[in-house]
């Protein structure tokens, strides 16, 4: 009966200290840590806080194994009322100093990459985020997952 209390304690603890969460993120996994250049990771948000601002980052898994230092990838924004933009990106993966960029463990890593320069407003609607790798190796190996998130920037 004590632990049962305890553990019901700790996990109300938990939960208040959590708070309400600040951030939208969504990956998609690849069969055989291979990623085609068909298949394009899509992640939808429906943004209702128009009064804060927000950070929008590229979210990748790659193994020990992956070949490249970077990795080129086209990020498609559709906006409410807007038009969908297409944004070619570079993003660094490993240097020469550091080695693998981002965190890891065992021979996985996650590279999270801001895409965004400063923080931006983001209208109220539905937001939608496509990606598609613009490497010349088809399908790419070695990349487990990737996806979007959306931070939103604490005052």
């Amino acid at each position: 009966m004590k632990n049962s209390i305890y553990i019901a304690s700790v996990c109300a603890l938990l939960l208040f200290a959590c708070g309400k969460v600040n951030f939208f993120e969504r990956t998609e996994r690849f069969p055989q840590q291979e990623w085609s250049a068909e298949v394009e990771p899509t992640a939808s948000f429906d943004i209702q806080d128009t009064s804060s601002l927000y950070h929008i980052y590229v979210v990748l898994r790659h193994t020990d194994a992956y070949r490249y230092n970077n990795i080129w990838i086209n990020v498609i924004t559709q906006s409410p009322n807007d038009s969908a933009k297409t944004q070619l990106l570079n993003i660094a993966l490993a240097d020469n100093t550091k080695g693998w960029l981002g965190s890891g463990m065992d021979d996985i890593y996650d590279r999270r990459a801001r895409i965004t320069r400063e923080p931006i407003a983001l209208k109220k609607g539905l937001y939608t985020f496509k990606l598609k790798q613009a490497m010349r190796e088809d399908p790419l190996a070695y990349v487990m997952s990737a996806g979007i998130r959306v931070e939103k920037i604490q005052p």
